[in-house]
């Protein structure tokens, strides 16, 4: 697997939690822009694991997340990988949308379930410069049983889909928008697009305090359902996504129900590279309709984006065999409120933490191609529709 420390492996605490000291420690939210704004700190901590506090600006509510990589990133497997974790905060978000949705048309809905398949790629040579990750439509396919006609059932999944704050990251061209410190100094990006304003001298601080909350929490909040084997010499196996030069296309796949106490069960698989089940669970907070014993759907939304931004970053040291010591993003999304028409989003704003003796110019060539690499910050710079199948008892449509 990986000569790096398991640090996960070793701490005591849940892999997530409530935080319960968010404003002691400086953990706040972003200025409100659209109606929900959320400020995700990460930090890297060995080998392909990571740490994001997420605090969601509309309800106050602040979420520990951690994410590792299986075989093929030569991680440790100790949590979900940050695509997972999108997928995951995706599919609660239409969950929400349908079944909210539902309620205000008066379409009882007695049974749900939705699954979701997101589909990247990555092309090109890292060394050259000329690697590029890239996005494709999200596949939803929802099976419902309701007392309703199919035409309407086909309508209120289809509006929910737009609703979802999900659908501003996907509609339109949305280039994100950066900071770059290197060894406690801001200097100036290189080809990603620059944010304006002076960042804090340093985000690492934030972690070292936090403490677990004591608010009830459902019972396992992420679990590993089935352990990927580590199989070596095929497309996907161990270290397959560390190569120089690739030309390769991903798979992840998330299914969701709803408990009957309300908490949404969402089970993800990562299908290419090869990767292990987790089962997630998700809750919106008292202030948006739930009871917050999980974390909320854009929670997860914006530390899946993180952890991915930040794993390009290791992986590209790895590849050109540079070092990087420490590397932490802070990292502000905002999204509208749930039931908004049509659901939107601004481009995602990153301040960008490196420690590395190798020089000015590895610092900024780091960010350019965490950015030109990441699937997500590619997810939005994409104009992407939903591919939408509804079934009922059989039937059917697109």
């Amino acid at each position: 697997m990986t000569d790096a420390p398991d640090i996960l492996g070793s701490d005591t605490r849940p892999r997530f939690f409530p935080i319960g000291n968010a404003p002691e420690i400086g953990l706040t939210a972003p200025a409100n822009r659209l109606g929900v704004p959320v400020r995700t700190w990460v930090r890297a901590l060995a080998g392909m694991q990571k740490e994001a506090l997420v605090v969601n600006g509309a309800t106050g509510r602040a979420w520990r997340l951690v994410s590792d990589e299986g075989p093929y990133l030569a991680g440790h497997d100790r949590a979900p990988c940050p695509l997972c974790t999108f997928i995951t905060g995706m599919v609660s978000s239409y969950m929400n949308e349908i079944t909210a949705l539902g309620e205000a048309r008066d379409l009882r809905i007695d049974d749900i379930k939705l699954t979701l398949a997101n589909h990247y790629s990555m092309d090109g040579s890292a060394l050259k410069g000329t690697m590029l990750g890239g996005a494709q439509p999200p596949e939803l396919s929802v099976e419902v049983s309701a007392d309703a006609a199919f035409a309407d059932l086909e309508d209120l999944v289809r509006d929910a889909v737009t609703n979802s704050p999900v659908n501003g990251l996907l509609s339109g061209i949305k280039d994100s928008l950066f900071t770059l410190s290197w060894n406690g100094d801001q200097i100036p990006v290189g080809e990603v697009r620059g944010l304006g304003g002076e960042t804090e001298a340093d985000p690492a601080r934030r972690f070292v305090d936090v403490a677990v909350a004591d608010l009830p929490v459902a019972e396992d909040l992420m679990i590993k359902v089935k352990a990927t084997e580590q199989i070596e010499g095929v497309p996907g196996g161990v270290n397959t996504s560390l190569q120089e030069s690739q030309s390769r296309t991903l798979h992840v796949r998330a299914r969701c129900r709803l408990r009957p106490d309300g908490l949404k069960v969402i089970h993800e698989n990562l299908l290419r590279p090869i990767g292990s089940e987790f089962r997630f669970l998700s809750e919106e907070a008292p202030e948006a309709g739930g009871r917050g014993r999980a974390p909320d759907a854009m929670t997860y939304l914006s530390a899946g984006i993180g952890f991915c931004f930040m794993t390009q970053f290791g992986r590209y040291a790895s590849i050109t065999k540079k070092r990087l010591d420490e590397y932490r993003i802070v990292q502000d999304t905002h999204f509208s409120p749930a039931g908004t028409r049509p659901g939107a989003a601004e481009p995602i704003e990153t301040h960008v933490y490196l420690v590395t003796p190798e020089g000015e110019g590895f610092a900024r060539k780091t960010l350019d191609m965490g950015e030109r690499t990441c699937f997500l910050h590619a997810t939005c710079r994409t104009d992407l529709d939903v591919d939408v199948q509804v079934l009922q008892g059989g039937s059917s449509g697109r």
